[in-house]
């Protein structure tokens, strides 16, 4: 019987992962190798997929054939779409005959299984092993979501980056799935591959080196920020890198950004006198760090931050991450854990700022996650209530919600005698008319 391995990707950056996979030896021999390309940008009909960015096709080889999910499934959108349960197997055998699979196994690797369009194509192919990878930050967190016990129990392990080295990954572990380190040096090879294979794009000519790099995220399109917060994030960036010395700034934004954010950082780069080049082009921020070498790297939580300074040796530097934490909601966002990891773990950007709590980081994520996802994760309770105890304290705080530790039942949350408190409506009503007694003496003084 022959064997298909798909592989499923829907980033540059994913496929690096699973070409550098691939490179080291992590999956067996097969007798087809699939990549199945899936573009989920909101809008993919104006968006560069995976194999139209520059530099894929030097992945392109480790694998037989390239497909679309997008075009497999038009007109529906990859992230939308999922098939009826009834429906599987009629999708299968559609699947089969459109892929030429015939009567092959088929082995998966999928990321994000939790969302379609990984779980859409797990649910299809029932029954057949999984194996997940996770290119960002997000892996070290809880699974954001309870997983079919049908789709999980087939999932065997957990290929993922060393982003932040002797953290292990609290994602799928509900399964027992174990992790398993895609080797980084592989991966920095794989990297300098799809870099050498990237044309010289007009972007790049007489970009200088040596500079600062600022990394747009697009919070906005994710309801974390609002447009104008998320510019002023980025000319806090800008004005942050010029306080530190430099005069020649590299701006990339995110893909799907829109324009008007480059606009305003270019208004503010006039006002300060200094040189400001943006990157228009959809290029992996680590081509520039091969290429440009920057002194400094400055993002708000973006997983370049990590690849600059544990994979390059640059030296990164995060700011607005006090924000992001006090505005993240619910508690359960899957955003929470790599703004906590870049707000611990990387120094501020801007001067004064309150410390990180680099030294009890394993201990700091497992709570956190916990606090995320109580009912997957209740072994956890012990550890969680462990470190609060030993680390709660004013620069740790700001990673937890006292209403979130009183629901829970945690240290640092309200005595149970008085968590009934926010619920009581006579207490509600006294406190209403104290503060409209308070704003009645503010008027008349």
């Amino acid at each position: 019987m022959s064997t298909t391995q798909i592989f499923c990707a829907s980033t540059l950056y994913g496929a690096a992962t699973l070409a550098a996979a691939l490179d080291a030896g992590a999956f067996a021999d097969a007798d087809r190798r699939i990549l199945l390309v899936s573009n989920n940008a909101g809008v993919p009909e104006i968006t560069p997929s995976v194999d139209e960015m520059p530099g894929f096709e030097k992945l392109r080889g480790r694998f037989d054939s390239v497909l679309s999910w997008n075009e497999t499934i038009s007109p529906f959108h990859p992230g939308g779409w999922s098939p009826r349960a009834d429906d599987c197997h009629l999708w299968e055998r559609h699947l089969r005959l459109l892929w030429e699979l015939g009567d092959d196994d088929i082995e998966l690797a999928l990321e994000s299984i939790q969302v379609n369009p990984a779980l859409a194509i797990a649910q299809i192919f029932t029954g057949v092993p999984v194996d997940i990878y996770a290119d960002g930050l997000m892996s070290y967190g809880p699974t954001r979501s309870k997983i079919d016990p049908l789709v999980g129990s087939r999932i065997r392990r957990l290929l993922h980056l060393d982003l932040v080295p002797g953290l292990t990954p609290l994602l799928l572990t509900e399964f027992g799935v174990a992790p398993e380190i895609v080797p980084t040096d592989v991966f920095l090879k794989v990297l300098g591959e799809i870099g050498a294979g990237t044309p010289d794009l007009p972007e790049l000519r007489g970009l200088p080196s040596g500079g600062a790099m600022l990394l747009g995220q697009y919070l906005s399109a994710l309801s974390i920020l609002t447009a104008d917060e998320e510019e002023q994030l980025h000319v806090r960036m800008l004005r942050g890198a010029v306080a530190e010395g430099h005069q020649e700034i590299v701006f990339k934004p995110h893909p799907t950004a829109p324009a008007r954010y480059s606009r305003a950082l270019e208004e503010e780069a006039d006002r300060l006198g200094v040189q400001l080049a943006v990157i228009e082009a959809p290029l992996l921020a680590e081509v520039l760090f091969e290429r440009l070498r920057p002194a400094l790297v400055v993002g708000c939580f973006s997983t370049a931050l990590f690849t600059a300074t544990e994979f390059y040796g640059l030296r990164a530097a995060r700011t607005g991450t006090d924000l992001l934490l006090e505005r993240l909601t619910p508690y359960q966002n899957s955003n929470r854990i790599p703004v906590t990891l870049a707000d611990a773990l990387l120094p501020d950007l801007e001067p004064g700022q309150l410390a990180g709590d680099r030294d009890g980081v394993p201990g700091l994520v497992t709570t956190i996650g916990f606090m995320m996802q109580p009912q997957i994760y209740p072994e956890r309770r012990p550890e969680a209530e462990a470190y609060l105890t030993a680390h709660l304290a004013p620069r740790t705080q700001r990673y937890f919600k006292r209403r979130r530790l009183t629901s829970l039942g945690l240290p640092g949350g309200l005595p149970a005698q008085l968590a009934f408190l926010p619920r009581n409506a006579t207490a509600r009503r006294v406190v209403r008319q104290v503060r409209a007694l308070r704003r009645t003496a503010q008027g008349k003084s």
